[in-house]
């Protein structure tokens, strides 16, 4: 009972950390009017959140390496409420700069952490659904947060929706302080530990993909508005947010389910960036038949936010300390793919691209994802399946020494 009731206030967390990361681009108008600069400076906010979340909190990690679970995710949740607050009262766009930074490192290090947390609070049949319900909570914050703080912001302002985002961060704060259980092991491993991981292969096959699938699926999400006037001739994107963020919630929550129950979360992973490549590669054509859009949108939402579930389950799947360092790892190539996505976008329409056709580029990324992957993981598994048989030869066990080999594959896809 502890364990759910802790996984739920992690949960939390997550919402008001996903509210604040994707609620901020329906601002934009608002902070570059108040604070007198055009939209795209205002815009670049979002990428200092964006590269704080990718590249400082995993310093601070490293630092607060000593510190127990519990304390890192206080920690990160009170840097997380004060950075917001500074947002909302900031007067300058150097403030703006500034706080958004501190609200990404917050939130870098909040939610590593988090899923760390929520697989040790919970036994490992369960670990898959736990996963989902901490991230889910990160994709309910956009179908939740975003259009709330969208309407908040028409209504009472851009500040205003910031103290809403502040103050759900308050909540989550006041949870995890006084409620949740105790963490066995520390989640915030040393930098060398992190380095470390990542000279692992299986691990640098595992980030590295979600790298791609971020610059495909985060990296589009910032142009959705633009994308969806091009496509379907739509002047506001807020209810397809919304579908795009349901979608993303159900995919959340079901991914960890079919992660407990089929036991292969490497295989579920290629399918589901697949799946994605195919969504976003369909979209451009859906203008024709009226709500058309939305059947790529919402396969978008859903298999773009699973497809973080059953990565950070393999990476967990490690020794504590090592899997720790890899989420953390994983984490950061999220957000560092939105960043770069992001960018790779903007250069592109600057350069005439017609904003209709953004999702095929995208499309491509997912799906050289997906070869990557299967390349990388064939050579590793047949190199083990040749020492396996070698090894069973050698031992004289024959005609079971060449199931373990047909296994291997599978045994040691990352």
């Amino acid at each position: 009972m502890g364990g759910t009731r802790g996984v739920a206030l992690l949960a939390l967390g997550s919402f008001a950390v996903g509210t604040d990361a994707y609620a901020m681009a329906g601002l934009l108008p608002g902070m570059g009017a108040d604070l007198h600069v055009s939209v795209s400076l205002a815009g670049q906010s979002v990428t200092a959140f964006t590269l704080c979340y990718a590249l400082a909190a995993p310093l601070l990690s490293a630092v607060l390496a000593r510190w127990g679970t519990r304390t890192v995710l206080v920690a990160a949740l009170v840097v997380f409420v004060l950075a917001n607050a500074g947002t909302a009262l900031t007067g300058s766009y150097a403030g703006l700069l500034g706080t958004r930074a501190l609200a990404g490192a917050g939130a870098g290090l909040f939610v590593p952490a988090a899923a760390t947390a929520a697989v040790a609070l919970v036994p490992p049949e369960r670990r898959g659904r736990a996963l989902g319900l901490v991230l889910g909570g990160m994709s309910a914050g956009t179908v939740l947060g975003v259009p709330l703080g969208l309407l908040v912001a028409a209504d009472s302002g851009w500040r205003t929706a910031l103290w809403l985002i502040t103050g759900l961060g308050v909540v989550a704060l006041t949870g995890v302080a006084a409620a949740l259980p105790p963490v066995e092991g520390a989640a915030a491993p040393s930098l060398r530990a992190r380095l470390g991981a990542l000279t692992r292969p299986r691990v640098a096959v595992v980030v590295t993909v979600t790298f791609t699938q971020t610059v495909a699926s985060l990296g589009l999400y910032t142009y959705l508005e633009p994308v969806l006037h091009r496509t379907a001739g739509i002047d506001s994107a807020v209810p397809y947010l919304w579908v795009w963020g349901i979608g993303g919630v159900c995919g959340s929550l079901l991914a960890g389910t079919l992660v407990d129950r089929t036991g292969k979360p490497a295989a579920l992973a290629v399918a589901l960036l697949g799946t994605l490549g195919c969504a976003l590669a369909l979209l451009p054509w859906t203008g024709t038949v009226p709500g058309l859009v939305l059947v790529p949108l919402v396969v978008w939402g859903a298999v773009g936010w699973a497809f973080v579930v059953p990565q950070q389950h393999r990476l967990l799947a490690r020794d504590g300390g090592n899997g720790a360092a890899a989420v953390g790892l994983n984490s950061s190539a999220t957000y560092l793919g939105g960043t770069v996505g992001s960018a790779l976008g903007g250069l592109a329409l600057a350069h005439g691209l017609d904003a209709r056709w953004l999702p095929l580029p995208a499309a491509g990324v997912a799906l050289a994802g997906v070869l990557f992957h299967l390349t990388a993981v064939r050579g590793p598994a047949r190199r083990d399946a040749r020492a396996g048989r070698t090894t069973d030869h050698a031992n004289g066990t024959g005609a079971a020494g060449g199931a373990t080999a047909a296994e291997a594959p599978e045994r040691n896809a990352p």
